[in-house]
């Protein structure tokens, strides 16, 4: 992991001391809440419907033990015991105080972690696949870039004031895992015919309220000249994004707008002009000092004669296996696991974990994980260093802190936004909707039945909970006053991304469930074979069935 050095630590003192300042004018009264709001959202602090909330960035997803540890204590000692994580792989606080804010971001610097960027119109949280550098698919590791990318973008003079938000993904292995085409700038790592590093690069994809995949404007450039194209981009959204108009802000629109080609052109002039040889050598000087933060493991030699794993397996221990099959993935070294922890346990709230469970997670990674947690988009953990002659400890330790539910990737996976219960900006609830969704769908073997299905929501039309890209997509609306949500149907995320169709009209949050089933129901019955999944039947038939089961008469 990344190491903050004497810039980094002092840089991150000097923002608390300044917002430390400006709390204390605005509990004094110096400051309204006008004038407070620009400053508190440059530190990651929101306004929600019953108190303040900290959002604390996880850069790249990537958490040391010591950072959950200390996640786990401002969790219990400064909100309710327990926290959230996102789909851009942070974690929210939703009830600090705001008096307190200032100290739990001094908590948060003493383990080098902050809330800079968070928020407001400037570069987010740059987020990564979450197996990066031990993905078996893997071309390179991207979290040096990422972590580039974190340090060129912060308190950018010249993009801190963008004309909305800006967020970008990066993509090491072959296959996305980091839904690089709903980001504002989604970038794959490539080689070239002679080995060297670069990057295709994507512009203007987003959900939201208009949901675009974003365009390829070049399908490689060299690893060094990546902050000179990026600059070229974002100065030419700096110049022609509009700030009229907060729903046509984002980057997306310009591109849609000026087309792709135009807009590449525009970037292509703009990078040709601006091209500067002492960014490209700082660039290949920086990734040489980042990339031994990134050196893998010192990797002990754990391959047994039996494996231990396979052992346990063979016997009669259907949960484990369950478990194996489903929250492990394969290791680019072979007696070693990906390890996926679901936060998502029957009738649970998607994306919450308790101070205890923080806790366990961080002693087991210490144990078992050579001290690294990862944070996943889809709201879950990741062990990613697991011997697999630990994983049958690791499996019986998350089980007692009820952390081993064997679902990532099926119905009950489910990706929520905190919706009306929490965000002011929601227009119907999230939360008690995916729970009952997931209680309904609780059964194991069910759940094996219907396959690999990936369920998302959201409660407002900022599509927090990426519900266009899911196969099932739930968004929850207000309508004379009631909540309706909205079912889409087809959306993808990764290598084959689309944006699900909406199928018609929403329905009430004591329906939205039956409707699910009903869903459920019409492809289960019409599919082939069970090796067809629900992606797979949809693109067959089209969405006649489904509206036929949803809206024709009864």
């Amino acid at each position: 992991m990344y190491r903050y050095d004497d810039r980094d630590a002092e840089f991150v003192r000097e923002r608390i001391a300044r917002f430390r300042d400006q709390v204390q004018r605005r509990l004094r009264g110096e400051l309204g809440e006008e004038e407070f709001r620009p400053w508190r959202l440059m530190n990651g602090v929101y306004l929600q419907l019953h108190a303040y909330m900290l959002r604390v960035a996880i850069p790249y997803g990537t958490l040391s033990a010591v950072q959950l540890r200390r996640l786990a204590d401002i969790a219990e000692r400064y909100d309710r015991g327990y926290g959230h994580f996102t789909t851009r792989q942070n974690i929210q606080f939703n009830w600090p105080r705001l008096v307190d804010i200032p100290d739990i971001l001094e908590q948060l610097a003493e383990v080098e972690m902050h809330a800079i960027q968070t928020s407001g119109n400037c570069i987010r949280n740059i987020t990564c696949d979450p197996w990066a550098g031990v993905a078996a698919d893997e071309i390179e590791d991207p979290r040096p870039w990422c972590e580039l990318l974190r340090q060129w973008s912060s308190d950018h003079q010249e993009f801190t004031f963008l004309p909305r938000k800006f967020k970008v993904a990066v993509s090491g292995g072959r296959r996305d895992r980091a839904a690089v085409r709903i980001h504002d700038i989604g970038l794959r790592l490539r080689h070239d015919d002679e080995g060297r590093t670069g990057f295709e690069v994507m512009v203007g994809g987003g959900l939201g309220r208009t949901p675009i995949l974003a365009k390829t404007i070049r399908e490689w450039i060299p690893g060094e000249e990546l902050l000179s194209y990026l600059t070229a981009i974002l100065r030419v959204y700096n110049r022609y994004g509009r700030r009229d108009n907060k729903y046509k802000a984002r980057i997306k629109i310009l591109v849609h707008e000026l087309g792709t080609e135009e807009f590449r052109r525009q970037v292509e002039a703009e990078y040709t002009a601006g091209r500067r040889p002492e960014l490209a050598r700082l660039t290949v000087a920086e990734i040489a000092r980042i990339r031994p933060f990134f050196a893998p493991p010192d990797y002990a030699d754990r391959s047994p004669g039996t494996d231990p794993c396979a052992k346990h397996a063979a016997a009669d221990d259907a949960a484990f296996r369950r478990w194996l099959s489903v929250n492990t993935a394969a290791h680019r070294r072979p007696d070693h696991a990906i390890v996926e922890i679901s936060l998502k346990p029957p009738g649970g709230v998607p994306g919450n974990m308790t101070a205890a469970q923080m806790r366990l997670v961080a002693t087991l990674a210490e144990r078992c994980s050579h001290g690294e947690i990862r944070v996943t988009a889809e709201q879950n953990l990741v062990l990613p260093h697991v011997a697999r002659a630990d994983l049958h400890t690791v499996w019986e330790t998350l089980d007692t802190a009820g952390l081993a539910t064997p679902n990532l990737g099926h119905l009950s996976d489910i990706v929520a936004c905190p919706g009306l219960d929490f965000c002011a900006l929601a227009t119907a609830r999230s939360i008690p909707v995916a729970q009952a969704i997931g209680r309904r769908f609780a059964d194991l073997d069910r759940q094996y039945e219907i396959g690999p299905l990936k369920l998302k929501m959201s409660g407002c039309i900022n599509a927090c909970g990426h519900h266009h890209v899911a196969h099932i997509g739930i968004l929850g609306l207000e309508k004379r006053g009631r909540e309706s949500y909205q079912i889409t149907l087809g959306g993808s995320g990764g290598d084959e991304a689309a944006i699900g169709r909406v199928l018609g009209p929403g329905f009430a949050a004591e329906e939205i469930v039956d409707a699910v089933e009903r869903v459920i129901t019409t492809y289960l019955t019409n599919r082939r074979d069970p090796r067809e999944t629900f992606l797979d039947y949809l693109r067959r038939v089209g969405f006649q069935p489904f509206k036929d089961a949803l809206y024709a008469p009864v």
